[in-house]
This record gives structure tokens, sequence and C-alpha cells, in this order.
């Protein structure tokens, strides 16, 4: 886990955080929602709830579901979503590199006592 952590306020009610990007990382390994979910203890509802607000937020899909058949269905990560997950990171990185300095001098500031 890095030093801080970012949520990022796209558009008004649309935001990306931690949450959300490690749902898609999960969606994007497992290869389902469902899966996705388990991994993070969260219900199928609620990602897919998040799945949602995500494909409002960015006005179309961040994963693509297929429909179960003989070996059932899946889900895999979008161009968009892929892209939502490496730019979010980036920034993640970028953001972790500027704050160094000023979290190690907060953290130099704490009495071990």
């Amino acid at each position: 886990m890095g030093a801080i952590s970012l949520r990022i306020d796209l558009v008004a009610g649309g935001r990306i955080g931690p949450g959300k990007v490690a749902l898609l990382e999960h969606i994007a390994s497992e290869g389902s929602i469902s899966a996705g979910a388990r991994r993070m203890s969260m219900s199928y509802r609620q990602a897919w709830l998040l799945v949602e607000d995500m494909n409002r937020t960015f006005g179309k899909p961040v994963v693509a579901a297929s429909k179960g058949g003989r070996r059932g269905g899946g889900s895999a990560l979008t161009p968009l979503g892929l892209a939502v997950v490496a730019r979010y990171r980036a920034i993640e990185r970028a953001a972790e590199a500027a704050a160094a300095p000023h979290v190690a001098a907060l953290r130099d500031e704490i009495d071990p006592a």
C-alpha cells in the first residue's frame, strides 16, 4: 500500500478511487464480476452498482460481460476499463513520488514514545 490514497473527482458525482480500481483489477484477473467481488469481500450487487457507476461516469462500459453458456459467463475489462486502471495507477505513482518527501517529513514528526 502506498503512502497516500487518491480519490479523483472527474465530473459532478463521478469519481474514481482505490476501491473501484481494485475492483476492476480483480474483475480482470478473475474473469468475472462475482469472483472479483468475492476477492474484495463485497456482494455481487455492490460490485455491479460500482461498475454501473463507472459506466455512467465515463459514458461507456468499463466491463464487458458475456452471457452464460455451457461453461458459464464471464467478464473482462473493455479497452476503456484497462485505460482507467492504467491511468489511475500512473497518477497514483506520480502523486506518491511527489508526496514522498512530505510524507517522510510528517513521519519524522511522530513521537516514538
